[in-house]
């Protein structure tokens, strides 16, 4: 990173960011041109979960090429200044690269989703089987991330 000053070296800090926003970025790719989607998802373990329909560009992509960039950015505020120079923005982000792999095991579905609506209730749901059959949970293996501030 070429800002060091703007570094998250606290790895709990990263770890509070994903746990606590809702929304990720990923970015996957068909070899010859990027493809962008924000998602809902869950973290847990140093793992993200993420949830999607069984079939559409997102899974044909990650059959093809299960290697993913993610997003995710926490407390973003624009700071106004005199002059269009002195404009600032405070934010905190994430940005890592990893794996994703679909969840076949009922069960470790259910847990997925479980970690995926924390984010919006402390209640477990109840996901029937049909519900699971009609779904795909996605596992991200975590490889690498980097955390980013600007605190101004």
């Amino acid at each position: 990173m070429r800002r060091q000053d703007k570094v998250i070296t606290d790895y709990g800090l990263i770890e509070t960011i994903l746990k606590d926003e809702r929304i990720c970025r990923i970015a996957l790719c068909d070899w010859e041109k990027p493809y962008l989607v924000p998602m809902v998802f869950g973290y847990h373990d140093g793992y993200l979960y993420l949830h999607s329909a069984t079939e559409g560009k997102k899974i044909d992509l990650l059959r093809m090429n299960n290697q993913i960039c993610f997003e995710v950015e926490s407390g973003v505020e624009v700071i106004p200044g005199e002059e269009p120079s002195n404009w600032r923005i405070k934010y905190y982000s994430v940005i890592g690269f990893g794996k994703a792999y679909l969840i076949e095991e009922p069960e470790e579905k259910r847990k997925a989703l479980n970690i995926i609506m924390r984010k919006f209730t402390k209640e477990n749901q109840e996901y029937p089987g049909e519900m699971l059959r009609v779904i795909e949970v996605i596992k991200v293996v975590i490889e690498e991330m980097t955390g980013k501030k600007s605190e101004i």
